[in-house]
């Protein structure tokens, strides 16, 4: 409990630094299916509640194909629909992704490309997506995690994306086995949205629900 409060402490910004908050759930579903020894599929499915925007205002439904290059190194290509609801005012689009995973022990670091295809035009948007996360098992096939996610816009669109440091997000919490094959994250997640283009910046409380089954 110490190490999830002391990275609890370096992870987060400072409260005080942001304008606006809200208090949300992020819940996400993943079901891995092996195609063969190296490759799989996973399928995701994303809901997320919001106090600001009066309940569920965010799905994503989609998968990713995963191929292990070596012991160290995965690759991965994928598509997802995301779809706004309730309070949410942005329009659904659809993304595609390719990612780079690299494992060393109790460290994971993720190289992810987003292209996002809009409705209300013919530019794609490219987005970068660094992570890292460390894992410190406990006992009991029990971990706690801290992971980094930062969200770099890597070009201007007619539609709305702007280049530019977006956002980041810090998550702790951890991960406890359920039942064979079936495994829980759960934990603190904090999004800061930097102001950019005339809006004010925003950080978003929420817990964190994730579940993931093996087949």
């Amino acid at each position: 409990m110490r190490l999830l409060a002391f990275s609890a402490a370096l992870l987060l910004p400072a409260t005080a630094a942001a304008q606006t908050e809200d208090a949300q759930l992020w819940t996400q579903t993943n079901v891995n299916i092996g195609l063969s020894e190296d490759t799989r599929l996973t399928v995701e499915g994303i809901a997320r509640w919001s106090d600001r925007q009066d309940g569920l205002f965010h799905t994503e439904l989609g998968g990713i194909v995963s191929h292990k290059l070596s012991e160290h190194v995965e690759v991965g290509f994928g598509y997802r629909h995301v779809a706004g609801h309730g309070g949410n005012t942005a329009d659904d689009e659809s993304r595609l992704r390719q990612h780079v995973v690299l494992t060393f022990g109790r460290i994971t670091g993720r190289f992810r490309v987003d292209e996002r295809f809009h409705p209300d035009g013919n530019e794609i948007g490219f987005r970068i997506r660094p992570l890292i996360r460390y894992n410190h098992p406990v006992g009991n096939g029990v971990s706690l995690f801290a992971s980094h996610e930062s969200f770099f816009m890597a070009n201007d669109t007619r539609w709305g994306q702007s280049a530019g440091y977006d956002r980041m997000r810090n998550l702790v919490g951890v991960t406890v086995p359920l039942m064979k094959d079936l495994s829980a994250d759960i934990g603190y997640l904090n999004q800061y949205r930097f102001a950019r283009d005339g809006n004010r910046a925003q950080m978003d409380h929420a817990m964190s629900l994730q579940l993931s089954l093996s087949l």
